[in-house]
């Protein structure tokens, strides 16, 4: 692992202990929303979809029949990733808050330390491998004489 790697790998929960050290900021500093919006809208889903990146990946976009843009699939690709980073990430709030509030124990710091900790957890896993391409070239059963 290069260090460029390492250091991509280990941004969104850098984030996160970092939005959780500007909890300690006053109340009404913007550099604390700043800090906690920003972990919050993307910091679990990146770790998340850097773990699937090989699986999401092994299928690229097709575009319409005319291509007028040679980097479609390109584009396409990270808009895709984009939009799963954001929904991934709103979807582990929305879950980590949720079961904070089904068991009494909901406030905003346990939600995100909660979530910093599976985004670290995350991050130290290894990517998914991709599935190897499907076999074009069919298999006759044991035993036949072909």
């Amino acid at each position: 692992m290069t260090p460029r790697e390492l250091m991509v790998r280990m941004l969104p929960p850098f984030s996160g202990w970092l939005a959780l050290a500007a909890l300690a900021l006053p109340g009404g500093s913007p550099l604390r929303g700043v800090a906690v919006a920003l972990f919050l809208a993307a910091g679990p889903g990146a770790a998340v979809v850097r773990v699937c990146a090989p699986a999401l990946g092994e299928r690229p976009a097709e575009g319409p029949v005319e291509r007028r843009d040679p980097d479609f699939a390109r584009h396409c690709d990270l808009l895709e990733r984009l939009m799963l980073v954001l929904f991934v990430s709103i979807g582990a709030v929305m879950l980590a808050a949720t079961v904070l509030i089904a068991t009494h124990a909901f406030s905003a710091r346990r939600v995100l330390l909660t979530l910093t900790l599976l985004t670290t957890l995350a991050a130290f896993c290894p990517p998914l491998r991709a599935s190897p391409p499907p076999r074009t070239t069919p298999r006759t059963p044991k035993g036949s004489a072909q």
